[in-house]
């Protein structure tokens, strides 16, 4: 995910002009019941979040909830957080941290399931406890405190170490909780009331501790009690119809109309004798319709939902995608397996001819063609930053990004029905250079990996992919990433309060969701979505990368039910207790989804939500590795992962 030189040049430009607009922050106020915050944890509007205090009842909704934000958080020049979008869902992010701020507390002396110890979440006596209300099943998680923040501002951070299921009512409970001297911390004035006799109807909290009721009543059902207890709350969690629903109607309308014909393209440069692997360079645009609400779908533009509320396109609307196609020398002898490739951060389609994916087709017969992942491309930059001066307009970010795998869809479907029967994928005879019997599958690094995954589930074509250096769920991606700096410097200017930084990100997973693995894990393997076949997914990761966070990686193994190759590491090298924690293990060969470590040496990354400072970035060492993209290369044409490292773990000498 490292950011070109030029991209950091036009960021720090746009950062400077915005720090001319920018306003001292108004000291934080306490919360106002009456202006839809929650009273129970006054440190912030919005806390604790995620909370079914800020949903109301819709029979219409799969869940039978709706959010429903009446205020949010405004950034330094006073512009608060516009609720509607969110307000479209109904529950919250499967991924979601739960936050909330607890003075004085010290998670060591509490005992509290550390990133090192996620298995101890599920002891009986845990001080922090997620249950999910309809099972009685005990969610794991670990716990931390933003180390970003002074003290006075640390938010109280409860990731979950596999994604929440979706529809589904969780209740959580902080109890026992402690000091660093040891003692044990009361509730907040707000929430001792609530606990204690049943307030009369005119009084302030009283609508609270009604709803308060039914949370404790469902913690008392699962053995959780009110001794020592320092908050309780509930959330939902978005349904798959919220979730995917706009994406898979567009998808599926767009191909209905399409049938079974390649969409329409167009060549627009042919470069022959590219290098000793490629043969040639094709490089184009393919046209798929448009549901964003700009004509030509430009940077900035969001979604058109017509009356239905759902993703509508305006009259004669489309995207042109672009791509460019690697097609290496043996493509003249064999023809060669068609592969859609996935760019990094913010980059482009045009990094389909890195070194290393040309390797990948020269060696192993595929073609790669790659376009844009819009929303998050190069070309989004200024945007990008925006919408981080304003999260009301992150939806503009994740709107694209949903366009993007339409577009990537049709790209595929340009690869496997049309490309073969134009001469710039022809040799010299008219006969294909593309393998037209052979199922179409999907290779991605970094950002690619990320996006890949959501590509996947959604895809009706892909049937296996490789997501490079991969995770899911940037909220708890971006704090532990070496390329994000530069970003927080907009985020710092507009949203100074570290409590409201770690709100915003979670605001705007909401919305990521829509754009990215986290809201389709769920259906990226075995589980797969309406009109979509399973799919098997390959995920390699770089032990301490500094980019993309592995144990984000982690919570998508678990999340996707892959296993993980044993022995992972070189004992001695995780800090972890248990080392990849309710991952199931593989030995030798395995027929399924997987994951692989690949270790260059790097120390381990921080135990904290800080980006690794330390020794070498191994994020680019598994796709440069012959051996680990001979593995990649066996798994996309046979479904087959096969051990590749001797029987021991999968180690790179950079």
């Amino acid at each position: 995910m490292r950011l070109p030189q030029r991209t950091l040049s036009a960021l720090a430009a746009i950062a400077a002009s915005l720090t001319l607009l920018a306003v001292p922050p108004a000291p934080a106020a306490a919360a106002d019941t009456g202006d839809g915050c929650d009273p129970i944890d006054p440190a912030a509007c919005l806390l604790p979040f995620p909370s079914n205090w800020y949903t109301v009842a819709d029979a219409g909704t799969a869940t039978g909830r709706r959010v429903q934000m009446k205020t949010t958080i405004k950034n330094a020049l006073g512009v608060p957080v516009a609720p509607g979008e969110w307000n479209r869902a109904d529950g919250f992010s499967p991924g979601s941290a739960l936050l909330s701020r607890v003075p004085g507390i010290d998670l060591a002396r509490t005992g509290a399931a550390p990133i090192t110890d996620i298995g101890a979440s599920l002891r009986a006596d845990a001080p922090i406890v997620i249950v999910d209300t309809a099972t009685g099943e005990r969610w794991p998680y670990w716990a931390e405190l933003d180390a970003n923040a002074p003290d006075d501002r640390k938010a109280l951070i409860v990731r979950p170490a596999k994604n929440f299921r979706e529809g589904h009512r969780y209740a959580v409970a902080l109890r026992d909780l402690r000091d660093a001297a040891g003692n044990l911390i009361a509730p907040n004035p707000a929430f001792a009331r609530i606990l204690g006799p049943d307030l009369p109807p005119g009084d302030p909290l009283a609508a609270r501790q009604r709803d308060e009721k039914k949370v404790l009543a469902a913690l008392r059902r699962n053995g959780v009690g009110r001794d020592g207890l320092y908050l309780a709350w509930d959330f939902t969690v978005a349904s798959r119809q919220s979730l995917a629903g706009p994406m898979l109607h567009m998808r599926d309308e767009a191909l209905g109309k399409l049938g079974d014909r390649s969409p329409s393209f167009l060549v627009t440069q042919v470069t022959d004798g590219v290098d000793d692997r490629i043969a040639r360079e094709v490089k184009g645009v393919v046209w798929a319709p448009s549901y964003l609400d700009q004509y030509g779908g430009l940077p900035g533009s969001s979604l058109h939902r017509g009356g239905d509320g759902r993703p509508s396109q305006l009259p004669g609307n489309s995207q042109a995608v672009p791509f460019q196609c690697e097609i290496p020398k043996s493509a003249f002898t064999d023809p060669a397996r068609p592969a859609l490739y996935g760019h990094g951060l913010l980059g482009g389609e045009g990094e389909v001819d890195a070194g290393n994916v040309k390797s990948m087709a020269a060696e192993h017969g595929f073609m790669f063609c790659a376009t844009r992942w819009i929303g998050m491309s190069e070309e989004d930059v200024p945007n990008v930053v925006t919408a981080l001066a304003d999260l009301t307009r992150f939806r503009t970010v994740a709107d694209r990004l949903q366009q993007s795998m339409l577009n990537f869809t049709f790209l595929g479907r340009a690869m496997t029905r049309g490309f073969a029967g134009h001469k710039a994928f022809q040799n010299g005879a008219g006969a294909s250079l593309i393998d037209t019997g052979a199922g179409l599958v999907y290779d991605g690094n970094s950002q690619g990996g990320i996006m890949g995954g959501a590509l996947t589930a959604v895809s009706p074509d892909i049937r296996r992919a490789v997501l490079g250096v991969p995770a899911m769920n940037y909220s708890t991606l971006l704090n532990r990433s070496a390329d994000f700096p530069e970003y927080a410097q907009v985020l710092d200017l507009f949203y100074p309060d570290k409590l409201d930084q770690q709100i915003g990100l979670a605001l705007i997973q909401m919305l990521w969701d829509r754009g990215e693995a986290n809201g389709y894990a769920w259906h990226m393997t075995d589980d797969p979505l309406p009109n979509t076949p399973k799919h098997r997914v390959l995920m390699h990761v770089a032990f301490g990368d500094h980019q993309v966070a592995p144990v984000a990686a982690e919570v998508q193994a678990r999340t996707i039910g892959a296993r993980v190759h044993a022995p992972a590491v070189t004992p001695g090298r995780s800090p972890d207790t248990v080392p990849y924690w309710g991952i199931p293990v593989f030995g030798s060969s395995y027929d399924g989804s997987a994951m692989i470590v690949w270790d260059s040496g790097s120390p381990a990354p921080p135990l904290t939500n800080t980006p690794p400072t330390q020794g070498r970035d191994p994020h680019s060492d598994p796709r440069n590795n012959a051996d680990a993209r001979r593995q990649k290369a066996t798994f996309l044409k046979t479904g087959t992962v096969m051990d590749v490292c001797r029987g021991g773990p999968c180690v790179i000498t950079p």
